[in-house]
């Protein structure tokens, strides 16, 4: 803004103050030099007077017209920032050495995804790329090799990729592991605190910090928590350690308020500021209903606005050098309102908690009536049913931040659909897979995006949707996401396409510092960082959904789930590549050209082979024929661990089998006592069929479940059942009505006083009790062998105590008990114990994460480690399941096994990694099948491990049927 254009003289005059010329007095006082009060005339015209008049101009004159003219500024990046040499973030302490990546096939973001270099090199140095694709900086790699500052690697191809960049995560203000003292996402003063700051809460310490890396992930948007309208401002960090160790000193672009200032530094380009907003069920919660959140979000919005009007009047008058009409006023502003202010003024980038269709258009609504931008819209389960409401938001349509199946979880997600990347992005709608860590964790987010393309997202989309997409969102896109000259050095190497389940990082560097171990300075030149079957490098293919997607669009996200039952009694299935079917000789057959045949009369196999053995000339008639395309048929998947089959809905208490007693806890009414006053209760009694979750697991071939224990309970009997089943009576719906004891063991806590010592005690003296009872009864069987025990526990040392107590109640009963251990994630500390006991373990979460400090020493796996739990477990001899903790996980449990394949480094074969999802978990309930009326799942296109296969359908031998889907 020019100075004379803040001055109201007619056609250009200069008014003088005896022989100064006003305006050249102005710019010197805007210097500094004049620091006093001055008289000034100056010539106003105006219908009520003609003459001029005098006006006092202030000492911080300057000050103020300076302030006044940031207030038209808009945030960008520095002029010829990606001209720059060294990154605003270079630490020579950390990074001194540069590093040139080459032979690499590089995905850059450009061209909406679609661009990548094939045999390409970047160079790094001082935290920014200098040079990228075939013509590299020769002559500063001349510089740079004669100071003997180059790591050179050659990558031998493998893909190279901006590092990922999380959208929505709650890393450091959730930290891992879970502690009361650490948690600071959510404030309880009120829905309307934009003051807040989640840097200000941000835990360095956080286990989860090193493990996203692992993951591929290098910038992450830090948000409060959604129990506030307005949460508080967001910041937006790199997840590398610093020298300083500090919280600030990990954020990217910092706004110019963050030291504790509301005046922006005018010297520099505005910087974007960040804010967390929520609507829904968890404002409504605490709060109020959705019309006392809706009208908490228009008055502290209407107060921005006249606090921006005030603001406005005052620099127009400053402006028109009219300083007498301000004299004793300060220009208007409030430290707790400047942020929605900045809002108004189109300088913060919004990320709002949104589910519902109502939520999304009570906002776009707001953000019309107050005529500002929403950034992203996340979670989002019901955006994808409503595009053209995304499209009226005041300044186009917001990117929409989502989950990839995270769905079901609490009524407003109920329909949410793993179809949504994609009808949004049919839709021109912007579509970022997040994490919302930890309610997923982070260092999977790329999963998230590999799902996102297992249902039919583009591969360009999927793959900017955690890369781009995210960065445009939240305003960072000049520097990260993607991989271009002038950009920071965030770069990650992976050792197959990432859009392959179990893809993983062989190297992730942060402002061009390596973060996976080791000095890239050891690793020669010609040594090959990745070694992988170069057909694993292409992208992968994936199967057509379109009826699929259809159907999901047609019922609003609530498609019919039951499957076509072939009437025939004989099916035919085609092209089967590979069959393992227990109780026959397994088919496998190398050659696409000679696919085998199985053939099926009353849902059990008659003939699996080859076609001339199975249906030798003349024996055709009247049969359903299925082609698989060269697929697989197996046995069903088995989930365990999750809630599937007890609730519709999570955290919808009516949809459940509501809270049971806990003895450590509370009395027992007397009703459900006996001597022992355990009150053991059976899960079978609170079954429920025909949930989406269960239906959904039955499609994705998961036929068989087991309960979880029941919510409250320390003591349960836990049933397996079919997931397809209409009903409880629904004949062989329940494969076992008690198919173990489900015992968790407690740390003490707030909530509970018991000790660990106390709850053993209680299981010695149950388990060797004499006295009669139901109960004494279930756990006589289990010290007679008869059923299994579970143990739901994660630390090594409490398993310690429990392997002592299984020998103590052996050497008394002479009996051994069956023992199956659950969580486990220290389990691997213990691998020879445990194998000797011939206990079983299940790992639930499949994928080790320090959840709780009983996880602390838990095996993080590859990148980070050498090997993994499941493989220390299994060269041990140890029996391994893979749990699911949530009931919308279980229908996609087969990719579970994929990546503890792929982690193993072909330790496992494919055989032991499908077990640890099927048949060990039948083994480790002692659930016994007849082969001949066992479950089958038929997959098209391939094996379970191949992203471009799918499950077509199932066999119910005990039912004689076959199910397509």
């Amino acid at each position: 803004m020019s100075l004379k254009s803040t001055l109201p003289f007619s056609n250009g005059a200069n008014a003088r103050c005896g022989n100064v010329n006003v305006r050249n007095l102005i710019i010197i006082t805007t210097i500094g030099i004049v620091a006093s009060t001055y008289l000034c005339v100056s010539t106003l015209y105006s219908p009520r007077s003609p003459y001029a008049h005098l006006q006092h101009v202030p000492r911080n004159a300057p000050s103020i017209l300076a302030k006044c003219a940031s207030l038209n500024a808009v945030p960008s990046p520095p002029p010829n920032f990606h001209s720059r040499d060294s990154s605003d973030r270079y630490d020579p302490l950390l990074g001194a050495q540069s590093t040139l990546i080459r032979n690499a096939t590089i995905w850059t973001g450009g061209d909406l995804g679609r661009e990548v270099i094939h045999g390409g090199d970047i160079l790094l140095d001082k935290g920014v790329v200098r040079s990228i694709g075939k013509d590299i900086d020769e002559k500063l790699l001349k510089t740079l090799k004669a100071n003997d500052n180059l790591v050179e690697l050659n990558v031998e191809g493998a893909w190279v990729m901006p590092g990922i960049v999380d959208l929505h995560s709650h890393l450091g203000v959730h930290p891992s592991p879970h502690l009361l003292g650490a948690m600071d996402g959510n404030s309880p003063h009120g829905p309307i605190v934009p003051w807040l700051r989640s840097i200000d809460g941000l835990n360095t310490h956080d286990e989860a910090l090193k493990l996203a890396v692992a993951g591929g992930v290098t910038t992450a948007q830090v948000l409060p928590g959604s129990a506030n309208a307005i949460g508080g401002q967001a910041f937006i960090i790199k997840l590398r350690p610093t020298t300083e160790r500090s919280p600030t000193a990990m954020i990217v672009e910092p706004p110019h308020t963050l030291s504790n200032d509301s005046t922006s530094d005018t010297s520099q380009p505005l910087r974007w500021r960040h804010l967390k907003q929520a609507c829904g069920e968890n404002i409504s919660r605490r709060y109020g209903t959705r019309m006392d959140v809706i009208w908490a979000f228009r008055e502290a919005y209407d107060t921005a606005r006249k606090l921006k009007v005030a603001q406005d009047d005052y620099c127009a008058k400053v402006e028109a050098g009219l300083w007498d009409d301000i004299k004793g006023e300060t220009f208007p502003e409030e430290l707790k309102w400047e942020v929605l202010v900045d809002v108004l003024r189109g300088r913060v980038r919004i990320s709002n908690h949104c589910y519902e269709e109502v939520d999304l258009d009570d906002l776009v609504r707001i953000s019309n009536e107050f005529k500002f931008h929403i950034a992203s819209f996340h979670h989002a389960a019901e955006a994808w049913l409503v595009p053209e409401v995304l499209k009226r938001m005041h300044g186009g349509p917001p990117a929409i931040a989502i989950f990839a199946n995270n769905h079901r979880k609490k009524r407003e997600a109920f329909r949410g659909s793993e179809f949504a990347p994609r009808v949004l992005a049919n839709n021109g709608i912007p579509v970022v897979m997040k994490s919302d860590h930890p309610v997923l964790n982070s260092r999977y987010l790329l999963y998230e995006a590999q799902q996102a393309h297992f249902f039919s997202l583009s591969p360009d989309l999927a793959l900017s949707s955690i890369f781009t997409t995210p960065a445009k969102a939240a305003g960072i896109d000049h520097r990260v996401g993607y991989l271009r000259k002038g950009y920071d050095a965030d770069v990650v190497v992976w050792d197959m396409n990432p859009l392959r389940f179990g893809a993983r990082p062989r190297q992730v560097w942060i402002d061009g510092i390596p973060q996976l171990g080791g000095n890239l300075s050891l690793v020669s030149a010609s040594k090959s960082l990745v070694g992988q079957d170069k057909g694993l490098r292409s992208i992968p293919k994936v199967p057509n959904w379109d009826k699929e997607r259809e159907d999901a669009v047609k019922y609003e996200g609530l498609p019919p789930l039951a499957p076509k039952t072939i009437t025939q009694n004989k099916v035919i299935i085609r092209s089967v590549k590979e069959a393992w079917i227990p109780g026959w000789m397994d088919v496998k057959y190398e050659s696409e050209k000679t696919l085998g045949v199985v053939v099926f009369e009353n849902g059990k196999v008659s003939c699996a082979g080859t076609e001339l053995a199975c249906l030798p000339p003349g024996s055709s008639s009247a049969a359903e024929e299925i082609d698989l395309r060269g697929g697989f048929i197996g046995p069903p998947l088995f989930s365990f661990g999750s809630p599937l089959g007890l609730e519709d809905i999570l955290l919808e208490d009516s949809t459940g089998p509501g809270t049971s007693f806990n003895p450590y806890h509370a009395d027992l009414p007397k009703v459900l006592g006996d001597e022992s006053n355990t009150g053991i209760l059976k899960s079978v009694d609170s079954l429920r069929f025909g949930t989406r979750n269960g239906l959904k697991a039955h499609l994705g071939g998961v036929t068989l479940a087991s309960t979880s224990s029941l919510p409250g309970s320390i003591f349960t009997i836990t049933s397996v059942f079919r997931t397809g089943a209409k009903h409880a009576l629904d004949p062989n719906a329940i494969v076992q009505e008690a198919a173990a004891i489900h015992v968790i063991i407690e740390r003490p806590s707030r909530s509970s006083s018991i000790s660990v010592s106390a709850q053993i005690a209680a299981l010695r003296k149950l388990l060797l009790q004499s006295s009669e009872g139901e109960e004494a009864e279930v756990f006589s069987r289990v010290a007679q062998g008869e059923i299994p025990i579970i143990f739901e526990v994660n630390n090594a040392d409490i398993i310690a105590a429990l392997i002592r107590l299984k020998k103590a109640v052996e050497l008394k009963t002479s009996k051994q008990l069956r023992v199956v251990l659950v969580g486990a994630s220290e389990a691997h500390l213990l691998a020879s114990e445990i194998a000797q006991e011939n206990i079983g373990v299940i790992l639930n979460p499949a994928k080790s994460y320090p959840n709780e400090w009983d996880d602390a020493r838990f095996l993080p796996g590859p990148p980070i480690t050498n090997t993994s739990s499941v493989v220390e477990l299994v060269k041990a001899g140890v029996t391994v399941g893979l749990g699911v903790q949530g009931g919308n996980e279980a229908w996609l449990s087969r990719f579970d096994a994929t990546w503890a394949f792929v982690d193993s480094d072909e330790y496992l074969t494919k055989r032991q990694a499908y077990q640890m999802v099927s048949t060990n978990l039948e083994k480790l309930l002692g659930i016994e099948i007849n082969d001949s009326e066992r479950d089958l799942i038929l997959v098209r296109g391939g094996d379970i491990f191949d992203a471009e296969s799918r499950v077509v359908g199932v066999s119910i031998g005990v039912k004689g049927v076959v199910e397509l889907f």
